[in-house]
């Protein structure tokens, strides 16, 4: 089955246009909001503890601080990209449209993700001016993020899917994932943590995202990378799943 590029094409640059029109909300405020953490968590907590397991605390700390902006803003960027089609009522031309899931999954994940990676890497080079690294394993550094990325723009696409007011998008990364990735390592290693408070962390599932991404940094990791690795597969499949089983039976979108 072929797929229609001229709809991927459309729903993408449809969707990577909004983020230039919102360019403060989209780009400036996140990177300002990680600069502050640098500031605050670097000096703050940085002058009292000066390594993690070898590694300096400014730059122990960068990939928590990346993928706390990440998983929030990938997010945010599907579930109102979905979402919006389905308050304005646009949602029934794309759905009577000769385009299938595949083509709107490429769409508008593809440009929620391209926005995220992009926001990743101006981080990364923002981390430069407070702090200097180097990236042990770039390649997987950057399997990692886009991994993560997609997979967290997939789970914002069922969101944007469920919700039926605009409150509701906010909700789950507020008031799940932000606290998750928090107590998931983000500022520490959970080698720190004394029991059983180091076993309960374990099933924070941030825990596995944070380190396969600081491993990919620095080499080192709190648990097995082939899990972190796993279980980031797992949920991406299991997010294409739901949103497969979403335009199967049009929950959601036709009501």
């Amino acid at each position: 089955m072929s797929i229609n590029l001229h709809a991927v094409r459309a729903i993408y640059l449809f969707e990577l246009a909004r983020t230039w029109r919102t360019l403060f909300q989209s780009i400036f405020t996140p990177v300002l909001t990680t600069s502050l953490y640098f500031v605050v968590f670097g000096s703050a907590i940085g002058g009292r503890m000066q390594e993690v397991n070898g590694i300096p605390y400014g730059a122990f700390i960068i990939p928590g601080l990346m993928l706390l902006t990440i998983l929030s803003e990938s997010i945010a960027n599907a579930s109102f990209g979905i979402y919006l089609p389905r308050f304005t009522g646009t949602i029934y031309e794309l759905l009577s449209a000769p385009v299938g899931v595949a083509e709107t999954l490429l769409g508008y994940v593809g440009a929620a993700a391209t926005k995220s990676v992009i926001l990743a890497l101006i981080i990364l080079a923002t981390a430069r001016l407070f702090v200097p690294y180097h990236i042990e394993h770039p390649f997987w550094a950057l399997v990692f993020l886009i991994l993560i990325t997609v997979s967290f723009c997939l789970f914002g696409f069922i969101l944007g899917c469920w919700a039926d007011g605009f409150e509701k998008l906010q909700i789950v990364p507020l008031m799940i994932i932000t606290p998750l990735t928090f107590l998931g390592g983000t500022f520490y290693s959970i080698d720190m943590l004394p029991q059983p408070w180091r076993t309960i962390t374990l099933f924070n599932p941030i825990v596995y995202l944070v380190n396969g991404f600081r491993w990919a940094f620095y080499g080192i990791a709190d648990v097995d990378i082939r899990v972190s690795a796993g279980l980031t597969l797992l949920f991406l499949l299991a997010c294409i799943g739901v949103i497969s089983w979403i335009f199967k039976t049009g929950w959601r979108l036709r009501t």
